[in-house]
């Protein structure tokens, strides 16, 4: 399908009545005004799925309707993380920021850690989802009154098998727990930030992450999902005038540290004790082991591989479905924490960042800190992970860079595209 043109005020319905949908979580599943004539609904672009499209790390977190019909806003920093407003929806997520010729009306229902089987069951329905109704009826709301002309899908990162957060919170602590921990002290119990478990002292590996068995059923299940919404989409799109960009993830981390993250006070990372390296890389947004980098750009290529394999299936399925795999997987290049000296400024990506109790005050530097005081800060990642859960995604100017990446897939509209930062960096879609 060609990006369509359309004169916004002919298809513009009520304001009020697009204030609600931009706000949604989706309310209750009560009965509902009839659709309005397909030619007075907003040609609108929707985002659906987890927080790399959510607008996570983005800021400026919007109101979320919970599934009980509740607008949640803030509700403080010791609040249960199940609350809808960590679902983080921020007005500069990169479908708010996109160009979208002949897009009236941009509709946000992704929710950060959004899992498969968030799309067709409620968040709240599986352990450690939010309270939100399944995004898919939240999608079948949003077509009562708009004309739904793009889908902006990130999905896949967590699921059943692994999730990101736990990715990224394992080998951070990892780093973290043998840097400021000798092999002659008594081994105190650093937590995993996540799940809880004690912490390996050694770098990541690929089975450390995420090895083929788990990328397979974690792509049946994405692949299940992706399913359910194609199939509603055909059905609540009246003129089935719609294109379905998947998109997949684009690692945070250099392939590579700049020199002045390789080595402090004389110790590099295959030393034993090596604080003020931690200290450093912690401050730069980059905990984590020079060995771990490739093992996490390996994970991060397996996502893509997933997604690709997921937009392939779906394609095979149903001809002339209008489906774009779209790879961000270099969108950050030249841009990404510590790859340049001055991390984290300059940076697309969030710095790993945690907070010394509910506090709302970010720790930018262990410097202060003693292992017993990091333990303590790291602890409270794990009792409240909204604390520490903006960490390692988009930041405001990734948003922006994915954004134009949206922007060059709703224009050109291939079955496959590219999205990478040039050494200039301008974005290039192809």
């Amino acid at each position: 399908m060609s990006a369509r043109r359309v004169t916004p005020t002919v298809r513009r319905t009520a304001a009020a009545a697009v204030l609600a949908v931009a706000t949604l979580g989706v309310a209750t599943q009560t009965a509902q005004a009839p659709p309005a004539a397909a030619d007075d609904r907003p040609p609108t672009a929707v985002a659906m799925g987890d927080s790399f499209i959510s607008g996570e790390g983005a800021g400026d977190y919007a109101a979320v309707v919970d599934q009980a019909g509740i607008t949640q806003g803030f509700p403080g920093w010791d609040a249960a993380n199940a609350n809808a407003y960590f679902c983080h929806r921020s007005p500069q997520a990169s479908i708010a920021v996109a160009d979208l010729p002949g897009i009236a009306e941009r509709v946000n229902i992704a929710c950060s850690g959004a899992q498969p089987q968030d799309m067709a069951s409620p968040s709240s329905a599986r352990a450690g989802g939010r309270t939100v109704a399944a995004q898919i009826d939240q999608l079948r709301q949003v077509a009562t009154t708009h004309d739904i002309d793009l889908v902006l899908i990130g999905l896949g990162s967590n699921n059943a098998h692994f999730t990101f957060g736990t990715v990224a919170a394992e080998c951070a602590g990892r780093f973290v727990g043998d840097g400021y921990t000798g092999w002659w002290e008594v081994w105190i119990d650093l937590l995993n930030w996540i799940n809880g478990t004690e912490l390996d002292e050694d770098p990541c590996t690929d089975a450390n992450l995420a090895g083929p068995e788990q990328f397979s059923a974690a792509q049946a299940d994405t692949t299940a999902a992706l399913r359910q919404v194609v199939d509603v989409l055909a059905e609540i799109d009246p003129d089935g005038e719609h294109r379905i960009v998947l998109q997949d993830y684009t690692n945070p981390l250099p392939e590579a540290y700049a020199a002045d993250y390789l080595e402090e006070d004389g110790r590099d990372d295959e030393r034993d004790k090596y604080r003020a390296l931690v200290d450093e890389r912690y401050a730069a947004g980059c905990p984590i082991d020079v060995a771990s980098l490739a093992p996490a750009h390996r994970f991060s290529q397996g996502l893509g591989a997933m997604v690709a394999g997921a937009a392939d299936t779906l394609r095979a399925e149903r001809p002339g479905l209008d489906l774009t795999y779209l790879s961000v997987q270099h969108a950050f290049d030249g841009a990404r924490l510590c790859e340049d000296a001055g991390s984290p400024t300059g940076t697309l990506a969030t710095p790993l960042r945690v907070m010394d109790g509910p506090t709302g005050v970010k720790v930018e530097s262990f410097t202060p800190f003693d292992k017993l005081d990091i333990k303590r800060v790291t602890d409270t990642c794990s009792d409240h992970y909204q604390t520490c859960q903006e960490s390692w995604h988009p930041s405001a100017a990734g948003h922006q860079a994915l954004g134009q990446c949206l922007a060059g897939a709703w224009t050109a509209g291939a079955p496959r595209l590219t999205c990478a930062r040039q050494p200039d960096g301008t974005i290039s879609v192809g």
